[in-house]
């Protein structure tokens, strides 16, 4: 594992609608860290169907106040996560990480182009006001299908004027990716967090135009892909396993609870340890990582059991490869 997490206990202060789908959650930590960088997250456990997991939300600001600030969209294809985070009231008691950086902000570049999609908004937000008031050189491009999920946008709009430039799919807006890459300094970086068909698309032309994949940053979703999550089974022959996961809960999860043991990592589609050797595929798989390629993917020979999952049947997997 990258980090030795220490969890702390601590207390939500209060709650407020940003958007009719998306909430923001106030809360006071039972041993504040120093200020968080802009990018950074902490891990809130949940409790989903009598057990208990964990998942990671970007902070919003800088906790100045000694508070940390998350976003949480209610997600109808939800893991369980969103669904539990929207039934808490302001007094609940939680337990919550303390804030982890896998996002870092480089603040010595010339130039930086900034994407956000949806909710992929909240740890974008942060670096935005950070590179503002250092009087950067910036831009901000941000898009919801809705303009009525544009949260944040007006604070934003306050901070960056024309720096900032929305889009919003119902109304017939798209980004142009390609001028804004070619307007970026050679030198510059770009930061990206949203679903996994804005960031395959951003990937491929940051490719198509020649520039070093390490100036171009980003954070995933971790859940979204191309294909709502249903059932699916999982056969192992070599273990002589079979095992059901539900719509609700990962692969890789379903799979620790079997027995059936797995490295992993970021957990999040990223990292890549937790990938399985696919057999055979009954029906089509949703790759929904960021770690293989757009030809690897294709290929399918390999997938993600932390994030990627098996639409219109079952699969087949061998999980003995550690290269």
């Amino acid at each position: 594992m990258r980090f030795a997490i220490d969890w702390q206990d601590a207390r939500l202060r209060a709650v407020r609608d940003l958007a009719p789908d998306i909430r923001l959650f106030e809360i006071e930590p039972g041993n504040p860290a120093r200020t968080p960088a802009p990018g950074s997250h902490i891990g809130v456990t949940i409790a989903i169907d009598g057990r208990t997991d964990a998942r990671c939300y970007s902070l919003i600001g800088e906790a100045e106040d000694g508070l940390y600030r998350i976003a949480v969209k209610r997600l109808p294809e939800s893991r369980g996560g969103s669904a539990y985070m929207w039934t808490l009231e302001p007094g609940a008691r939680l337990r919550i990480s303390e804030p982890q950086n896998l996002f870092e902000l480089a603040l010595d570049r010339p130039d930086y182009l900034l994407i956000a999609g949806g909710i992929g908004i909240t740890p974008i937000h942060g670096m935005a006001l950070a590179l503002a008031r250092r009087g950067a050189p910036m831009r901000l491009l941000y898009a919801c299908r809705r303009r009525s999920e544009l949260a944040f946008a007006d604070e934003l709009r306050d901070h960056l004027g024309d720096r900032l430039s929305t889009f919003v799919d119902e109304e017939g807006q798209r980004m142009d990716l390609a001028a804004a890459i070619d307007a970026l300094a050679p030198d510059g970086e770009l930061y990206l967090c949203g679903p996994i068909g804005l960031m395959e698309a951003v990937r491929r032309q940051w490719r198509e135009r020649g520039r070093p994949m390490e100036r171009l940053r980003f954070e995933s979703f971790g859940n979204s892909g191309r294909y709502a999550p249903e059932p699916f089974t999982v056969h192992i022959p070599r273990l002589g396993k079979t095992i059901t996961v539900p719509e609700n809960r990962s692969m890789l999860d379903a799979l620790e609870a079997a027995g059936v043991e797995l490295l992993s990592d970021c957990r999040r589609g990223e990292c890549g340890l937790c990938a399985v050797d696919i057999l055979a595929v009954d029906g089509e798989v949703d790759h929904r990582d960021v770690f293989f390629s757009d030809e690897q993917k294709a290929e399918s020979h390999r997938m993600c059991a932390c994030v990627s999952r098996a639409v219109g049947g079952g699969i087949t997997i061998d999980t003995a490869r550690r290269d």
